[in-house]
Parts: C-alpha cells; sequence; structure tokens
C-alpha cells in the first residue's frame, strides 16, 4: 500500500507532463478596422488520435457559421493591399507547405491550413470542438489562426477561398 502512495504523485505529474506537451492554448482577438482589438476568448487545440483538436472558447462573435484557417505568418496585424488597409492580412494566406495553391477543405488535399467551420450560437459564442484530420500540433507553431466573417464552402469557387469574406478575429500559435 505504501508503494502505491509514492507512486501515485509520480504518475500523475508525468500524465499532466505529456498532456500538456500535446497541447498548446491561443488567445484570441477581434480584427477591426483599426487593427488588434480586445481578446474575445481563447481555442485551445491538441493532439488526437484522429488529428488535431480545436476547443473554441469564444465569445463576440456573429451566430453562424465561419470559416477557420491556419495562415502562414505569425501575425494579426493589418496590411495594405491595392490601397486598402485589411485587417488580419499580414497573417497572409492559408497555410500550404506543399504549395497545392487551391483551397479543398480539411480533408481534402489542398492547403493544409483549412480547417473544420466554427459554429457561432445565437449568444455569439463558440464552444464547439472541431477535428483536423491532416493537421499535427507541430504545423500550428509559429503561424495564425484566423476567424471569417462568412462560412466556407472549400472550394475557389464561386469565390476564392471559399467566400469567407473579412478576417474578423485571430490569434497567434507560439
Amino acid at each position: 500500500m505504501h508503494y502505491r502512495v509514492k507512486t501515485l504523485p509520480f504518475l500523475l505529474v508525468s500524465l499532466c507532463s505529456v498532456s500538456y506537451a500535446n497541447a498548446t492554448e491561443i488567445t484570441i482577438y477581434q480584427l477591426t478596422s483599426q487593427g488588434v482589438g480586445a481578446p474575445i476568448g481563447t481555442i485551445s487545440a491538441k493532439a488526437t488520435a484522429t488529428g488535431t483538436e480545436f476547443v473554441p472558447n469564444l465569445e463576440q462573435l456573429s451566430p453562424g457559421v465561419h470559416g477557420f484557417h491556419i495562415h502562414q505568418k505569425p501575425s494579426c496585424d493589418s496590411a495594405e493591399k491595392q490601397g486598402k488597409t485589411i485587417p488580419g492580412l499580414a497573417a497572409k494566406g492559408h497555410f500550404d507547405p506543399s504549395e497545392t495553391g487551391y483551397h479543398s477543405g480539411p480533408k481534402g488535399d489542398g492547403h493544409l491550413g483549412d480547417l473544420p467551420p466554427l459554429t457561432v450560437d445565437n449568444a455569439g459564442k463558440a464552444t464547439t470542438p472541431v477535428v483536423a484530420p491532416r493537421v499535427k500540433l507541430s504545423d500550428l507553431k509559429g503561424r495564425a489562426l484566423i476567424i471569417h466573417a462568412g462560412g466556407d464552402n472549400f472550394s475557389d469557387q464561386p469565390k476564392k477561398l471559399g467566400g469567407g469574406g473579412a478576417r474578423v478575429a485571430c490569434g497567434i500559435v507560439d
């Protein structure tokens, strides 16, 4: 009995360390025309047997379905495009390490950064987890997570990059 009591804390510490090494938490900020705004919550990402699971705990988003992507650069800053300041544009495009050049969704063979959409309830909260089967937790490091204003059809037709529209929220993965 005494032996079990001594080993239990060691096992608990070991298990906690393994869990921590396989997860990360990202603070998500509102994007506004003035740049990066206030935090609106977090997204926890953890490695699972079926891919990376993203668990949102977000508020202050418009109800409905929102496009959700890993973007190339670790920035939520605005950038200029054709003379206009675009919130979150410094994050660049969707993460595409294989240089496929196309958008095909989380289960497709296009951009690796194509994630399942986030669903926001009528109170403006997103809490439903999504799993990206092709993404490893290590793929997130040094990237940005972007939430778009609208849904995503996982195609470049009829609108480029799924038609999700403006970038409304962003977080950087350290």
